[in-house]
């Protein structure tokens, strides 16, 4: 077994244990987060006034957010790793598109996305992978399209893993995050930075591209 696939295993794995206790838990997790809200529809916003088009939701989890994309008015469908998620996903939103795929091998023909929302799902990628994820969110997206990249932010340290709840992540400075999506293609058209709420260790972390000239 490769690196890789050993990687994505444990992920699978991990995820495909606690599916359900995990969508109970995120399900009304954004009624809370104005701030997170607000990303999001600014990154609807975009895509809309880009023209509209496709938008996949990659590492969708059970569907919660894919759901909300739809909701600000998005065509938006979801990917995951985990069977288990997916099929969550299908159950609680039967009238979205949710498919079991890898952010790093995309099933998609170039150019085909107007729109790509990464929320909190590059998270466990090691580091030294990372740059191969942005390139498959790059090859993916339409000219003028946008990604929307949600993360833990380290609050000026070097990228760190942590124990995450379900299993090891990491935490990005938001400068070399943004460095290395420059360097896939993108331009920067905004960020944000919060501070952890009640129940949440660390700051949160969005970045706004869109694919470069």
């Amino acid at each position: 077994m490769t690196e890789r696939s050993s990687h994505l295993r444990t992920t699978v794995d991990a995820y495909d244990a606690v599916a359900v206790r995990y969508a109970a838990f995120v399900r009304d997790a954004l009624d809370t987060l104005p701030l997170d809200r607000a990303i999001l529809a600014a990154f609807a916003d975009l895509v809309r006034a880009a023209g509209g088009g496709p938008v996949a939701e990659l590492g969708c989890g059970p569907g919660q957010t894919t759901a909300h994309l739809r909701d600000l008015g998005l065509d938006a469908f979801g990917v995951d790793l985990s069977p288990v998620m997916i099929g969550l996903a299908r159950e609680a939103y039967p009238d979205l598109r949710f498919e079991v795929g890898s952010m790093d091998d995309l099933d998609l023909a170039d150019g085909t996305l107007s729109g790509i929302a990464s929320w909190y799902s590059v998270i466990h990628t090691p580091p030294h992978d990372l740059p191969a994820y942005l390139a498959e969110f790059r090859r993916v997206l339409a000219p003028g399209g946008h990604l929307l990249l949600a993360f833990f932010e380290s609050e000026g340290d070097p990228v760190t893993a942590f124990g995450h709840k379900v299993t090891t992540a990491y935490r990005w400075p938001v400068d070399e995050l943004a460095r290395l999506t420059r360097d896939a293609g993108f331009a920067e058209v905004g960020r944000m930075l919060r501070e952890p709420v009640e129940g949440e260790r660390y700051r949160r972390g969005h970045l706004l591209m869109r694919v470069g000239a």
